[in-house]
């Protein structure tokens, strides 16, 4: 990559600085070499200006000193050294807490009272151990450290969060990183463009989902973020986010009533409303199915306890009877406004809906079934897994593709679905065509 990439420009700042050296170049690019190559001190910045080409490197940028304006000047700061958090176990972490997690300040590297050191500036030139910064000079799986200014204690570590943006938590619904190249390397495309790819995922159709520049983004609960690319031939790839290491999910956490869709149910009920026992998440029989627990570490597919991870009406899970591939379940109300199931015998059933049926093609149809007619889930229609497709919500603003209810956004025989089975994209619906004497 270039080398100033490594560096955040600022135009027309000037910074005050005690430690600097003057160069002749020509450009920025032979400043930034300059900067790499000081030997008189830890280059932290550089300015250039444009008129002289002159070169100066830094040994302070502007979190550490004075800045004021000045027209002719770029001024380069290295961004490891304005990073505040760690990327993984923090080996280059550059940036200034000075205490350790107890809030103990720590010995400078160069000093040998209270504690004689075994890392010093001398002998590990490379390890940027300056002042009395918290470092990880030995790879320390802990994290940053420093030696404390407390005889009894000689060295503790310090707490540096990780930083979100180079990692992601989860399957990275709230990934807000920079990274623009798939995993094999190719370019994104930009989320507001539509060219090599026409796609719904805009940035004013979705604008909770932070779709910036061409940034790798996973708006639609994907395995983890991705991108369209810039191939014509790669319609769209996953990108190489890390996982966060710092806060792993934490299992147990989480509602033990139902709240609004009951997505952070986290509770042990693993029956279904009409009484059939729940298939475990990590089993593929009798339903072969795509929520694998590893790959979805939030979602709380424990055992075989009713979850929503996809955003239904409320939890749900996949059954042991073979003809029934998944049902809702009964979960009490956080308000108490409905009946848990535990020593359920005689299985209370729903109050029946009115027969839902549909006239025509079924284009007018705006029920809510979405089941279809092999009795297999439907695919919500602004998602993109387990089947990506092209009939989004706003590519058929008319069609009222809402939730995963079924619908027919393209004038087929009768609504359908993309259905949640990965080996089947999609099927017609369950739905009858209504009788004049039927409908109310």
């Amino acid at each position: 990559g270039d080398i100033l990439d490594d560096y955040l420009r600022t135009d027309g700042v000037w910074i005050l600085t005690r430690n600097k050296q003057f160069y002749k170049t020509h450009n920025e690019k032979e400043c930034a070499e300059k900067c790499e190559a000081e030997r008189n001190f830890n280059c932290r910045a550089f300015l250039f200006t444009r008129k002289k080409l002159q070169c100066l490197t830094l040994a302070e940028n502007a979190k550490m000193t004075v800045t004021f304006n000045s027209t002719d000047a770029v001024l380069y700061e290295k961004k490891i050294y304005l990073l505040q958090c760690r990327r993984g176990i923090g080996k280059d972490y550059r940036g200034m807490e000075a205490k350790t997690w107890r809030g103990i300040p720590c010995q400078k590297w160069a000093e040998k009272t209270p504690h004689n050191p075994n890392y010093t500036p001398e002998k590990h030139p490379n390890a940027g151990l300056d002042e009395n910064y918290c470092r990880n000079p030995d790879g320390d799986e802990s994290g940053p450290w420093c030696y404390t200014t407390d005889p009894a204690t000689r060295f503790d570590y310090c707490n540096i969060p990780e930083c979100e943006g180079q990692c992601m938590q989860c399957n990275g619904e709230d990934y807000h990183g920079e990274v623009s190249r798939t995993e094999s390397g190719l370019e994104c495309q930009r989320w507001d463009t539509q060219e090599p790819h026409m796609h719904g995922f805009t940035p004013k159709h979705f604008p909770q989902k932070d779709l910036k520049m061409n940034y790798c983004r996973n708006p639609d609960g994907e395995l983890r973020p991705w991108c369209f690319t810039t191939s014509p031939t790669k319609r769209w790839e996953y990108c190489n986010i890390p996982r966060c290491t710092m806060h792993p999910p934490v299992s147990g956490l989480g509602s033990q009533c139902l709240s609004g869709k009951g997505e952070d149910y986290r509770g042990r009920v693993a029956v279904t409303k009409l009484g059939n026992a729940c298939q475990h998440w990590s089993t593929q029989f009798p339903h072969r199915h795509g929520w694998i627990p590893d790959r979805y570490p939030c979602k709380g597919l424990e055992e075989n306890y009713c979850r929503n991870p996809d955003g239904e009406k409320r939890p749900w899970c996949y059954t042991i009877n073979s003809s029934v591939r998944w049902e809702y379940c009964a979960i009490p109300h956080c308000d108490g406004t409905e009946q848990g199931i535990a020593g359920m015998s005689n299985v209370p059933m729903e109050v029946p809906l009115p027969e839902e049926c549909y006239r025509g093609k079924g284009q007018s149809y705006r029920g809510t079934t979405s089941i279809t007619a092999s009795g297999k889930k439907c695919q919500a229609w602004n998602s993109m897994f387990p089947h990506r497709h092209e009939k989004t919500p706003d590519r058929f603003p008319n069609a009222d593709l809402r939730d995963n209810y079924c619908r027919n956004p393209d004038g087929d025989n009768s609504p359908w679905c993309f259905t949640t089975d990965p080996s089947v994209t999609w099927e017609y619906c369950n739905l009858k065509r209504c009788d004049d004497h039927t409908q109310d």
